[in-house]
C-alpha cells in the first residue's frame, strides 16, 4: 500500500465519518462509490470492505452525542440491528451470486430511487411529529431523576 491509496482512505474515512455523524450516512453511500471511483476497487471489494468497517463500532461516539440529546431509541435501534444482522447474510448471499457489473446496476438504482423519494416524495412534517413522539419515550432526557 502506498502514501497515495492511504491517504485517500484517510480521506475516505473522515468524509464518511463526518456525514454520518452530520446526516446519519457513510457506508454504502460514501465508502462504497468512493472505493471503486478512486482506487479501482471491484463493487463487490467495496461493499465487502464498507461492511468490514461497518464491523467495528466506528460510529460510537457519533452515537453517544445523539444519546446524550434524546435522539436514540435503544429498543429500536436493538430491533433494527437484529433484524439487520439477518438482511445481512441474506442480501450478501444474493449480491455474492451476481457479476459485478450487475451489483453496480443494482447499487445505482437503489440509490437513485432513494433519493426520488426524499426529494419528490418526502413529507417530512408528518415524519418529524411522529419520529419525536416515538423517540421522546426513550430519551436519557426523560430517566432523568427528579
Amino acid at each position: 500500500m502506498n502514501t497515495t491509496t492511504i491517504i485517500l482512505l484517510i480521506i475516505i474515512g473522515l468524509a464518511a465519518g463526518f456525514l454520518s455523524g452530520l446526516v446519519g450516512i457513510g457506508g454504502g453511500i460514501i465508502i462504497v462509490p468512493a472505493l471503486v471511483l478512486l482506487l479501482g476497487f471491484t463493487q463487490k471489494q467495496a461493499q465487502g470492505t464498507s461492511l468490514g468497517i461497518m464491523l467495528l463500532p466506528i460510529g460510537i461516539l457519533a452515537v453517544i452525542q445523539y444519546y446524550k440529546q434524546g435522539y436514540i431509541n435503544v429498543n429500536y435501534v436493538l430491533i433494527v440491528a437484529l433484524a439487520f444482522v439477518a438482511g445481512g447474510f441474506l442480501g450478501s448471499k444474493l449480491s455474492l451470486s451476481l457479476s459485478d457489473e450487475r451489483m453496480k446496476k443494482v447499487f445505482a438504482v437503489i440509490l437513485f430511487i432513494i433519493s426520488v423519494k426524499m426529494l419528490f416524495f418526502d413529507r417530512p412534517a408528518d415524519k418529524k411529529e411522529r419520529a419525536d413522539s416515538t423517540i421522546s419515550q426513550a430519551s436519557p432526557k426523560n430517566h432523568e431523576k427528579g
